[in-house]
């Protein structure tokens, strides 16, 4: 019953001096409200992050051709990746559930009058799913069409837009650099993939795509997918050994290829948000601290001004615990409100920057967790108590004669 009384008292001492009130919440306010916002900020990218990073596929390792320099200046790509070793990795290494060789380059693709320039990708049928693909009209070209270096063709939707606008792109003939492909096929859309749309894209045999399209002989890429229940890092040290073996590489000599793990991707992306997490967490946090500070200055300002009502209190037998307790209560309410209202500020600005962003530039998601909103309310609480401590035993302390005196 005592606890009720002295949260009545302090509400109506916090009533009593509504702005005071609010201008030493405000700290609280404008701590929590950052918090919570900031994180949401880096929760959302880091999903925008995780999704990129899965629309590429899952379990994956490229092998691309290595830099070429002299005396550690580097001036270009090494053209050492071939067919052949594509074949060896697929026969010789264990764990490798689909595997798809690669080459592009940008081209011009016509259909009558219209006309775009877009980026060309020859490869096999299987890099669809390794690259996490789906067909939404039509099918994808068979492994027999690549062996014949048949002219057919899988357009990304934004390709088929630029093409073919409303109408139906299946069975229609294309022109890449001058050669004509039938469509067979038209992708569902993925987004964007950091460098490049996955979306505007051209998708045809590689065998085509190297001997009549690009006139290459060598290959830009291999797509590897490793099968459940091995690890990517295993499959990627014996393909090393194996590159390595097959392209005379001297023991002392760096690898002529490089190899991307996605799981070095992952684990990566998630190191930089956490620090992001850490860092502006941190920061928001120290306006958490300011708005303690200031609590504490307006308790202390309290604590004088109630000097003579503590002394009443003293003389009429109220215990010092009792004194102790309901100022401790006041700066804990007034910390406590604030970081409600901070909250609602929190997800307020998270939201709105959403709204912005989706409004005026590339769309960010940002996510409001309840973790944070959790954290946030008791470190607030904390604050209450860690910076309303020293005024609350600095009354119950006060002489009750010194008190009575006082004016």
């Amino acid at each position: 019953m005592l606890f009720w009384t002295i949260v009545k008292v302090g509400l109506k001492s916090l009533i009593g001096n509504p702005l005071r009130s609010f201008l030493t919440m405000l700290g609280i306010i404008i701590g929590v409200g950052a918090v919570i916002s900031m994180l949401a900020i880096v929760a959302g990218a880091k999903t925008q992050i995780m999704t990129r990073i899965s629309a590429m596929g899952t379990n994956v390792l490229v092998v691309r051709p290595g830099q070429s320099g002299f005396h550690g200046v580097m001036s270009g790509t090494q053209q050492t990746l071939t067919v052949p070793d594509a074949q060896a990795i697929r026969d010789e290494i264990e764990g490798v559930q689909r595997l798809a060789p690669g080459v592009s380059g940008s081209c011009q693709v016509k259909y009558m009058n219209h006309n775009t320039r877009t980026r060309v990708t020859g490869t096999t049928g299987t890099y669809l799913p390794i690259r996490d693909y789906t067909v939404e009209k039509g099918r994808a070209y068979s492994d027999s069409e690549v062996e014949n270096m048949s002219r057919v063709a899988v357009l990304g939707p934004v390709t088929a837009t630029d093409l073919f606008g409303e109408n139906e792109p299946l069975g229609e003939t294309i022109k890449v650099k001058g050669i004509n492909f039938k469509v067979v096929g038209v992708l569902k859309a993925k987004g964007d993939q950091g460098f490049f749309s996955s979306d505007d894209q051209v998708i045809i045999p590689y065998t085509t795509a190297m001997k009549q399209v690009l006139g290459l002989d060598r290959l830009g890429e291999i797509n590897i997918q490793v099968s459940e229940g091995f690890s990517l890092d295993d499959v990627q040290e014996a393909l090393q050994k194996l590159l390595r073996k097959r392209h005379h590489t001297q023991e002392d000599a760096p690898d002529d290829f490089n190899v991307i793990n996605q799981a070095d991707i992952i684990a990566t992306a998630n190191q930089i948000t956490t620090t992001f997490t850490v860092v502006l967490g941190s920061i928001a946090g120290i306006s958490l601290l300011v708005g303690g500070i200031g609590i504490m200055n307006i308790m202390l300002v309290t604590v004088t001004e109630r000097t003579r009502e503590i002394g009443v209190r003293k003389a009429i037998g109220a215990k010092e615990h009792s004194i102790l307790l309901q100022f401790l209560t006041e700066a804990v309410i007034m910390s406590g409100l604030g970081g409600m209202i901070g909250v609602a500020a929190g997800v307020a600005g998270a939201r709105l920057i959403e709204i912005l962003t989706t409004k005026y530039s590339t769309p960010f998601v940002t996510e409001v967790q309840m973790s944070s909103i959790l954290l946030s309310l008791l470190f607030s609480a904390l604050v209450g108590i860690v910076f309303g401590s020293y005024p609350a035993w600095r009354a119950a302390r006060l002489d009750p004669v010194d008190a009575l005196r006082y004016e």
